[in-house]
């Protein structure tokens, strides 16, 4: 399959998402709607890809340089339109060489649309010979999009957008998807003559599939699964394609052997992954490229970005963010690991616990209502309820350092950088600020001090 150019369309503002943010720079699943376009619009190995960009084009331009170095950057010009947009394309294309074959045009606005879907296109154009194909579906509601006006022979003769259309042609239900692919010379005519007489005041786009079936016939391809060619033009529209496609995400991990308890209140994204016979409990949302092992079971309640939580290890009411938990540990609940920790096997994070670039060894735990930053624990270490590592002077973050087999007294206070060796113990409220030998006892004298019958100046 030759396709010499891929153009994708990321002009528009996306005033129904009333956000200062690009539509095409919305995330969905875990990637801006943009980079999934790419990403499956690349799956075609395209010669040259070019983003059309306008609304905030230095904000999506590096956006989309980010996700394919090699990308060609379009800035459209102020006549509005897709037709528009591909002609400023089409302009810097043949600046850079010129296109002569198949030319893949998609919006950016999809994000479910796949390669396999893209791959059914670029089949079908090819073995019809037509000088343009589109991509359609089927919907129970076209409200909103332009409608597919067929010939007897099946052919495409036109595409009319809805506040264009008149009632028989809005009783159609089979809808453009702003996805197609034109032979180059085909496409290079039927824009050069587009006008904006229409109710938008637009270049469109889907004019130049009229103009096409001048040069040849013009086919469509119904996509096999609408929801992969779904747009997103409001924060209602992301909302249910979200869930509809997470309710998939669900329902496949569940058919390999993943228990997921309430797939409703479960949010997965799609670079996660699941190991057979771990168990997601309600309430989990898995970001980024966290990994679960068999198992393990995460949840109720839990976030997980980017996290590794290796075989039998529990983790229940916590946020963890970069962090690689070991077998059989317990983190939680009402725990926060920040990015950066290492946590071994059968070691415990308990109850509000924060950790920060801690390194935490074998069967060592820090049970509840403790902040260790910036630390390395040795193996089979426990630490007292209350107890800091003082990381921070102001200036710089400095590092502590305890052994294995070290038992450390409720509320203590390691001021970094410290270096406490193996079988140390540290009494209650001790505040360490020396290095500490192995084999030692280390504490803070705290005197204290009684005033009988002392009131508050407010009760005397």
């Amino acid at each position: 399959m030759a396709l010499s150019a891929a153009i994708i369309l990321a002009a528009g503002e996306g005033t129904r998402m009333r956000s200062s943010i690009p539509k095409v720079l919305h995330t969905f699943a875990g990637s801006t709607f943009l980079r999934r376009v790419m990403r499956s619009v690349a799956g075609l190995h395209p010669d040259r890809t070019a983003i059309v960009v306008r609304y905030q084009a230095d904000t999506v331009s590096q956006a989309a340089l980010s996700y394919d170095s090699d990308a060609i950057i379009v800035r459209q010009d102020e006549i509005p339109g897709t037709g528009r947009a591909v002609q400023c394309a089409l302009t810097e294309l043949a600046r850079d060489g010129g296109i002569e074959g198949s030319v893949l045009i998609a919006a950016s606005d999809m994000p479910l649309l796949d390669t396999a879907t893209l791959r059914t296109l670029m089949d079908y154009h090819e073995s019809s010979h037509d000088s343009a194909t589109l991509l359609t579906a089927n919907l129970d509601d076209p409200t909103g999009y332009g409608r597919i006006i067929r010939g007897a022979d099946g052919d495409v003769l036109r595409i009319v957008e809805q506040k264009d259309a008149n009632s028989n042609e809005l009783a159609v239900h089979e809808v453009n998807t702003s996805v197609y692919v034109f032979d180059a010379t085909v496409l290079r005519k039927a824009v050069a003559g587009l006008d904006s007489s229409n109710a938008q005041g637009e270049f469109y786009l889907t004019d130049a599939v009229e103009a096409a079936s001048a040069y040849g016939s013009v086919g469509a391809v119904v996509a096999p699964d609408p929801l992969a060619v779904e747009g997103v033009n409001d924060r209602v529209q992301l909302s249910v394609l979200f869930r509809e496609h997470n309710a998939r995400v669900c329902e496949r991990w569940m058919r390999e052997g993943v228990t997921i308890l309430d797939p409703a209140t479960t949010w997965i994204e799609d670079d996660v992954r699941l190991n057979r016979d771990c168990t997601i409990l309600p309430g989990s949302f898995l970001q980024g490229g966290t990994v679960v092992a068999s198992g393990a079971v995460v949840g109720p309640y839990t976030t997980l970005i980017d996290a590794v939580v290796d075989e039998n290890a529990v983790v229940e009411r916590s946020r963890v963010e970069g962090t690689h938990i070991g077998a059989s540990a317990t983190i939680g609940p009402w725990t926060y690991l920040r990015s950066g920790n290492q946590l071994g096997e059968g070691s415990k994070a308990g109850a509000f616990v924060e950790m920060k670039k801690a390194h935490v060894g074998r069967g060592s735990k820090v049970p509840h209502l403790s902040y260790i930053g910036d630390a390395d624990l040795g193996e089979r270490t426990n630490v007292g309820g209350g107890t800091i590592t003082a990381n921070y002077d102001g200036v710089h973050k400095n590092h502590t350092t305890i052994g294995s087999d070290v038992h450390v007294g409720a509320g203590n206070l390691f001021v970094g950088p410290v270096e406490v060796g193996d079988d140390v113990t540290t009494g209650a409220g001790s505040v360490v600020r020396h290095d500490v030998p192995d084999g030692s006892m280390a504490y803070s004298e705290n005197t204290q001090h009684i005033v009988e019958g002392w009131k508050p100046a407010w009760e005397r």
